[in-house]
């Protein structure tokens, strides 16, 4: 085994969970501590040739037709507006620390002179407050000027781009354009040639020994690429959790390697040609752009690869059957190499300043390439579908067959567009159809990864919790958060797709860069990283409250004095108060003051009045349970009919156990605003009674010490109270005995007092004493109207 390879086995995944996150955090804090921030008269000097820089801009912008020309003005002008948003952010804090130490000093006192120092100081003070506070403003008022300034090149660019997407131009079948393509070509190859000198030049430049130290960098980069290729696969098989995550992770950390391997080549290449900075401006940079495609070229080779999978079909992601992914191994490195071209067909005659025939032959041959390895997978796959139709005997799907149908409509309406003279608009529908393409398997790609990350590392396992386990909260937090992500995917996907008309994948990360910095909804400023701040700070605030309350309950709460009841009143009670406050701090993370959520409270006050009333009342009944405790969780309560041992005091409502063992839900208003029976509130004793006739005759001595001894044997009797026999009376001749006895809980009661009558009758049946019949009365039946003679009148009872 190669010593990498037991080096990587040795490693625990905390530990190198943490010298990642070390790292990380490392390379993140490094700028703070490399420069020092800017001074005030810096800063000012900045901000004013900025200024001038955007006010130059605007009068020059209207004229200008040339598209790089436009693009490098508008990447400017967003350069600008960044530098104005991190010039602001930096000022405000030390006008914040200014206006602090205003305050400390108070106003000056009336009447009466200040201290010299202290006078000085506040003039300085005032003098630096105002100073930040214009500097402030102008660094607004320049992000204002700049993002406007941007969103007027991209308007100027997409009209222009519209424009030339309807430009109709000879056609490749006439033979005028061919005639004009011959008069102009030679001097564009003459131009092409100047280029081709001067890289010549540039390799000359170089000494032998940089190509040979740059080709050795080269080799080990491959070489690197190999040998982590297979680290990553024996990683990724004995160190990720099992399940689908394994697939997922692979493919996206060859995706990484795909990107980054053509990506430092390119940049070995465009080192030795840059060996002593000879080239020109604009050569440099062509190649500084070629590199950054030369990697996005990598990125779509990498990306199809990792989907394809064909050197693994059992780790493919989407399924696509074997036959398939083997009939299209070629296709991802065609693709890769596309990108490359269509970018060189874009900016190459740019850098020539070729004619217009030699631009729009390149830009048709490229266009050309890519409809023609489009179409060939298209009859590939259609082949592909027949065989297996014919071989399952199962339909095709209707959705693909509509997707199908819609590229092939669109290939044809670019070759159709190509041939008829609109090379611009049938170039750009299929260079389009490659950029759906391209979004699509990303967003598959991160979607599925997020899903199997969330799911694999959060969720648990029900193998070993067994099959009727109900999910946990970590399954829930992994579904949450996985759908979050996917849907954020999502939403990534559809502004890629419908991006405004001509704009390409530069201008959509400058957009992004944007929405980094927030969207503003009235006064307050919403920012990703600011949302996100506030989740992980709500998630960490409700984990910490959990945690409290659970050592509340299991470890402080049982070390009181407090009651079971009490004690679970108390850490319901800080649960409501923590999660309060951990909305409270989240929503102050996510830059939204308390006093703001206090106006919408107090604007949705009447609606929650009117529509939310019984809730609202619920809620603050049971608040008011929770601190007064009429009742408390184990009492037994009788309420409206109702009658059992409470459960649980909820937010809303009271769960009671009946005596059927079934839950009754009561609102808790009712236990505030009704009479409540509480039987064991004030007593938890249990009264048992019982109550006997005995016949006029019968010895009431030998009764009464016949039943004492009954429930003196009784284990369940307490002594104390001790059980007592009183003679209540007599009642249509008889003695009425009236036994009481006291239990531990008045929900044994009922059960003594069973027991304990089996007893009292079996010993009076022994003893010889009968007990008398209850007095009953029973009504007998109308006489006839007219009896029988001789007949007997009926029995009387």
């Amino acid at each position: 085994m190669p010593p990498l390879l037991k080096h990587v086995r040795r490693i625990r995944t905390p530990d190198f969970a943490a010298f990642i996150a070390a790292l990380f955090l490392a390379l993140c804090l490094m700028p703070a501590f490399a420069a020092a921030p800017p001074s005030p008269s810096e800063t000012e000097a900045t901000l004013a040739a900025a200024r001038k820089q955007i006010d130059d801009m605007r009068k020059r912008v209207a004229d200008q037709t040339d598209d790089a020309t436009l693009v490098k003005q508008r990447n400017d002008a967003l350069d600008i507006q960044s530098k104005a948003d991190a010039a602001s952010e930096a000022l405000t804090p030390q006008l914040a620390s200014v206006t602090a130490r205003l305050s400390e000093l108070g106003t000056p006192p009336e009447g009466a002179k200040e201290a010299p120092d202290v006078a000085a100081q506040r003039m300085q003070l005032e003098k630096n407050s105002r100073a930040l506070d214009a500097q402030i403003k102008l660094a607004r008022l320049l992000s204002v000027d700049a993002a406007q300034t941007a969103e007027q090149i991209s308007a100027l660019r997409r009209t222009q781009f519209k424009a030339r997407l309807g430009e109709r131009r000879d056609s490749f079948l006439s033979g005028q354009f061919w005639t004009e393509f011959n008069e102009e070509f030679p001097s564009d190859l003459e131009r092409l040639g100047a280029l081709r000198d001067e890289l010549t030049t540039a390799v000359g430049q170089t000494p032998k020994w940089g190509w040979f130290l740059l080709a050795a960098a080269a080799a080990l980069v491959i070489a690197a690429r190999v040998a982590i290729g297979r680290v990553l696969l024996r990683v990724t098989a004995t160190r990720v959790p099992p399940g689908r995550l394994r697939r997922s992770f692979l493919a996206v950390a060859l995706l990484v390697l795909s990107v980054a391997t053509p990506g430092l080549i390119a940049l070995l290449i465009q080192t030795g040609l840059d060996w002593n900075s000879q080239l020109s401006d604009n050569t440099a940079a062509l190649l500084t752009t070629l590199v950054a495609t030369v990697c996005f070229g990598g990125y779509v080779s990498g990306l199809g690869n990792a989907l394809l999978s064909t050197n693994r079909p059992s780790w493919r992601l989407p399924p696509i059957s074997d036959a398939v992914a083997t009939r299209l191994r070629w296709l991802p490195g065609m693709l890769g190499v596309l990108v490359v071209m269509i970018w060189l067909a874009e900016r190459l005659p740019v850098l020539l300043n070729a004619s217009l025939t030699t631009t729009i032959t390149l830009t048709g041959i490229v266009a050309v390439l890519l409809m023609a390895t489009m179409g060939v997978v298209l009859a590939i796959g259609r082949r592909l579908r027949r065989q297996s139709i014919q071989e399952n005997d199962a339909p095709v799907p209707f959705w693909i067959s509509l997707l199908l149908g819609a590229v092939w409509t669109v290939l044809i309406i670019s070759l159709a567009s190509l041939l008829a003279g609109y090379v611009a608009f049938g170039s750009f529908m299929a260079k389009q159809v490659l950029w759906v393409l391209i979004v699509l398997a990303s967003a598959y790609l991160v979607s599925t990864l997020i899903e199997d990350g969330f799911s694999t590392l959060l969720g648990t396992s029900h193998r070993d919790t067994g099959e009727n386990e109900k999910p946990s909260m970590r399954d829930q937090a992994a579904v949450l958060l996985s759908g979050m992500g996917r849907v954020a995917v999502a939403l990534l996907a559809i502004i890629l797709l419908l991006a405004p008309f001509g704009e390409g994948p530069m201008d959509l990360l400058q957009r992004f860069d944007q929405l980094r910095k927030g969207l503003a909804i009235g006064e307050a400023q919403i920012r990703p990283g600011a949302v996100l701040q506030a989740l992980l700070v709500l998630a960490l605030s409700l984990l910490s409250v959990k945690v409290l309350k659970r050592w509340l309950s299991n470890r402080y709460l049982p070390t009181t004095e407090l009651d079971p009841g009490m004690q679970l009143s108390a850490a319901t009670l800080f649960g409501y108060a923590g999660v309060v406050l951990a909305v409270a701090l989240s929503l102050s993370a996510a830059g939204i003051g308390l006093e703001r959520v206090a106006w919408i409270a107090s604007a949705l006050s009447v609606g929650i009045g009117f529509g939310l009333q019984a809730v609202v009342q619920n809620f603050v009944s049971g608040l008011i349970l929770l601190a007064e405790r009429p009742v408390k969780v184990g009492d037994w309560v009788s309420l409206g009919g109702v009658e059992g041992d409470i459960l649980r005091i909820n937010v809303r409502a009271t769960e009671i156990q009946m005596g059927d063992r079934s839950t009754v839900i009561v609102p808790n208003s009712e236990f505030v605003t009704k009479t409540v029976r509480n039987v064991t509130r004030s007593n938890p004793l249990g009264l048992v009674q019982i109550k006997l006739p005995m016949p006029l005759s019968t010895d009431a001595e030998q009764v009464r010490e016949l039943m004492l001894q009954a429930f003196a044997d009784h284990e369940d009797v307490l002594d104390t109270p001790a059980p007592n026999v009183f003679l209540d009376g007599i009642d249509n001749g008889h003695l009425i005995f009236n036994a009481k006895g006291y239990v531990s809980s008045p929900r044994a009661a009922y059960g003594v007092r069973s027991a304990l009558l089996f007893t009292v009758l079996k010993r009076l049946n022994d003893a010889a004493l009968e007990v008398s019949s209850p007095p009953t009365m029973l009504l007998a039946s109308a006489p006839q109207a007219a009896a029988p003679i001789g007949a007997l009148p009926p029995a009387a009872t």
